[in-house]
């Protein structure tokens, strides 16, 4: 079998500025991307202050004060409790709640913490005169979703209560698939305004309580197509308007002329849009169709899995042998098959377009269903082309995928993970995405120098710290490759070593992946969302594919997590 998605016509596309050229490599380190990347996506924040402690007085006061609260009723008395809780989110599932506790007198305290999820914890504080008590105590919730977090400290001598409160919401959120539903498009007046986006200019949509999408959604899914351009330029996304037009990182980047998708999985604002940033000079017209979507409600975890080809109809494989004919569409059984389990209820797969007659588009979609007139991959004559897609897997466990042009096409499946009701991996987002490295530039912490990733060979890129029991089952990272002089495809897979053994000079080379996570040409600037597990050292590789000297690009847009 041919390795990635076999030779690559020539077809060259100039690239799309995406940030100035850093100078030549000084010799690029094997591995090393600094801290663990988990920790620095801390979850919000979630706090009830002091003067919200209720009391219940001792014995003999007079009831119904409240120590510290505004509209108290009746006496207040600074020796009663007072509670202040901070809750922050460090992980899908858990929550780091710190309590601090003063009082003017000195007493002994019974402390309880009901998680709200049945489950408590509980100790005892002594606490000298005028003396407060601080700690942090982390709890894991079974599903993701928002709890009413209580303390109650009562004062083992006075039989005083003081109780405090909040509610908590788990940074995790869990997948729902959504049909394929066009919420934007600037060429029609869907979700804006019937007008091009203009250079240096954004637009807003709304996402939340739009086409069933639901108001308490954290993150959506959305295939995002640029067309009718006229120079250069990139597509960036996120959930504030400043930071976007402001970040460093792009989603989608074009040349005159190109209609280029992307899969985004962007997170959602408080106000329920997200905002399309167009960074070129010139007016583009923005599409933008939702997939799916993440709430912090229990409905479908993801398996990762390493990148399994389904379809290779230059092989035969996954269905007949040769190209889908025009306006064709076959189906490709998927659940119960290369470690998808019988109850997954969507796909995540890298869907390629290669040798096509003529212009045209590849959509997948559910079978069974009738196709969606969105689309997943565009392609012109000659080109080849890859897209990630999150599709729903029909109810006899199948996709479809369908041919848009008028001419044949080849088609390459691979499988990268998929969404179960079974799996509790959950879903935590980037707040803004993080740039975790760019090959023109050194690394920050100096683990990096900057130099190009030279061709047939891979970049490792330590993701965890340096860690022998990965906590992250898999990562969302949109790679793009630029200053690209030849042809060739990327490859991203989980590595077999660990970080140690980097340093030691004692890593095995992995083995050579032949899935293919994007496709280029000579001169062309090409981005794509992937979804890969770590190697058991928490480390994953991308493989330059090609025969010339390539750059790269990853940005971190968020992590699946049990824990």
């Amino acid at each position: 079998m041919a390795a990635g998605v076999g030779l690559i016509p020539g077809i060259a596309q100039a690239a799309g500025p995406v940030a100035p050229a850093a100078p030549a490599a000084q010799g690029a380190a094997a591995a090393g991307t600094g801290p663990e990347v988990a920790q620095k996506l801390k979850g919000k924040t979630f706090s009830s202050p002091a003067d919200r402690t209720v009391v219940t007085p001792k014995s003999g006061a007079q009831a119904g004060g409240t120590a510290r609260a505004q509209g108290a009723q009746g006496a207040q008395d600074s020796s009663y409790p007072a509670i202040d809780l901070e809750g922050t989110g460090h992980t899908a599932h858990s929550i780091d709640l710190r309590t601090i506790i003063t009082t003017t007198d000195a007493a002994a305290l019974d402390v309880v913490i009901s998680w709200g999820d049945g489950a408590t914890d509980k100790f005892v504080a002594t606490i000298a005169g005028f003396g407060s008590d601080l700690r942090y105590t982390k709890h894991k919730y079974a599903a993701v979703g928002s709890y009413d977090v209580k303390v109650t400290v009562k004062n083992t001598a006075t039989g005083a209560e003081a109780v405090n409160g909040l509610k908590f919401t788990t940074a995790g959120n869990e997948f729902t698939s959504h049909a394929p539903t066009r919420l934007l498009d600037t060429r029609a007046g869907i979700g804006a305004a019937r007008a091009k986006v203009g250079g240096r200019s954004s637009v807003a949509l709304k996402v939340a309580g739009v086409a069933k999408v639901p108001a308490a959604v954290r993150a959506v899914v959305l295939n995002v197509t640029v067309t009718n351009t006229t120079g250069p330029g990139h597509i960036s996304v996120g959930q504030d308007k400043a930071l976007t037009e402001g970040a460093e990182t792009s989603n989608v980047n074009y040349v005159a002329g190109q209609s280029v998708p992307n899969l985004v999985i962007a997170p959602v604002g408080e106000d329920g849009y997200v905002h399309l940033f167009n960074a070129g000079w010139q007016s583009v017209d923005l599409l933008a169709d939702v997939t799916g979507f993440f709430t912090p409600a229990p409905a479908a975890g993801y398996g990762a899995l390493t990148p399994t080809r389904a379809v290779d109809t230059r092989e035969g494989v996954g269905t007949a042998k040769g190209q889908v004919p025009g306006y064709g569409t076959f189906d490709v059984e998927i659940a119960g098959r290369g470690g998808v389990p019988a109850g997954a209820t969507a796909v995540a797969l890298n869907l390629t377009a290669t040798n096509p007659r003529a212009d045209g588009h590849l959509t997948a979609y559910p079978s069974g269903q009738a196709a969606p007139v969105t689309s997943n991959v565009n392609f012109t004559a000659g080109q080849t082309v890859a897209n990630s897609v999150i599709v729903p897997i029909g109810p006899d466990g199948k996709i479809a995928v369908r041919n848009g042009s008028w001419n044949p096409a080849d088609v390459v499946v691979d499988v990268v993970g998929y969404y179960t009701p079974d799996s509790r991996s959950a879903f935590v987002t980037a707040w803004v995405p993080m740039r975790m490295l760019d090959t023109r530039k050194d690394l920050s912490w100096g683990l990096r120098k900057a130099g190009p990733v030279p061709a047939r060979t891979y970049e490792p890129m330590p993701l965890e710290g340096d860690t022998t029991t990965p906590d992250i089952d898999g990562w969302a990272l949109n790679t793009t490759v630029t200053n690209t002089t030849g042809t060739g495809f990327l490859s991203v897979a989980p590595d077999p070593n660990f970080r140690y053994q980097y340093r030691e000079g004692t890593a095995v080379t992995p083995q050579r992946p032949v899935s293919s996570a994007l496709n280029w040409t000579a001169g062309a600037t090409v981005p794509n969302l992937v979804q890969t597990p770590g190697g058991k050292g928490g480390i994953v590789d991308f493989w330059n594919q090609g025969w010339a000297n390539i750059d790269l690009l990853v940005d971190l847009t968020g992590y699946y997590q049990t824990n």
